[in-house]
């Protein structure tokens, strides 16, 4: 027993340990978004908003937040319909082929986000999208669609069958059935992967640094500038309000979760 014991306990030190390492570096965002200093450091004698309040008053980083959110909701809309869909067919259909689509579906998450970049970058210059609205959108939706496609999946996997067939015997057509048996048993899957697809949306670098550069210039952008111009604390304080938004988010998607299984 005691044996037994020893493994357990090294296992929760192990996974605290792994906690920890990840979690202290992003904790000290906070006090660094508190400086009274004019450049990234802990504040010197007392806790200051002044960051928060220049963020706010500053336009170029109010017209980066917007686009941000703009950009994440029309790519999340597309991700969401694009990977519903892509994940009824598969399990209506429910073959070999089926897995195939769902694999390549995937491989915007397998594909390093450099690779997929650079194709994008030369792909989006023969149709006139580079540095464009729709541009960013296609790209970030794209890339969100494994979200999408895995949590529906998820949620139709635990779908009774049963359903369906009790809705079709009972004279429902196939777009009824779906509309009024299917959704809205795999409703907290769709929001689950459209949560997901906008927090990826939010805060995606690689691609905008390729297919961006003036006329759209997202949040992450905007930091990528900033720690290459200057050391604005400004930084800091958009970062706790980035992690403060995905945490919101997360804690949004843990409850479909619980509501889901319970």
């Amino acid at each position: 027993m005691t044996g037994g014991y020893a493994p357990g306990r090294f296992v929760r030190l192990l996974a605290w340990a792994t906690l920890l390492y990840l979690l202290l570096p992003i904790t000290i965002i906070l006090p660094v978004s508190l400086t009274d200093q004019r450049f990234l450091s802990l504040p010197a004698e007392r806790l200051s908003l002044q960051h928060y309040a220049s963020l706010i008053a500053s336009p170029a980083w109010r017209g980066a937040i917007w686009q941000s959110f703009w950009i994440a909701l029309a790519s999340t809309a597309l991700a969401v319909l694009a990977g519903t869909l892509c994940a009824l067919g598969c399990w209506r259909l429910s073959r070999r082929s089926t897995e195939v689509v769902r694999a390549l579906m995937l491989l915007p998450l397998i594909i390093p986000s450099i690779v997929y970049a650079i194709g994008l970058y030369r792909y989006f210059g023969r149709l006139d999208l580079l540095d464009r609205f729709l541009g960013v959108v296609l790209a970030h939706g794209v890339t969100g669609i494994p979200y999408v496609v895995i949590t529906v999946s998820t949620a139709l996997a635990a779908f009774d069958a049963r359903l369906e067939q009790a809705a079709r015997g009972m004279g429902a057509s196939l777009s009824q059935t779906l509309r009024w048996v299917i959704l809205p048993r795999i409703a907290p899957g769709i929001l689950s992967g459209a949560i997901f697809a906008f927090i990826h949306s939010w805060d995606e670098l690689v691609l905008v640094l390729f297919i961006a550069s003036r006329q759209v210039f997202t949040l992450p952008r905007k930091i990528w500038d900033g720690i290459n111009e200057n050391l604005d604390p400004a930084m800091a304080a958009v970062a706790v309000l980035l992690i403060g938004l995905t945490l919101v988010l997360l804690l949004a998607d843990l409850a479909l979760r619980r509501a889901r299984d319970g």
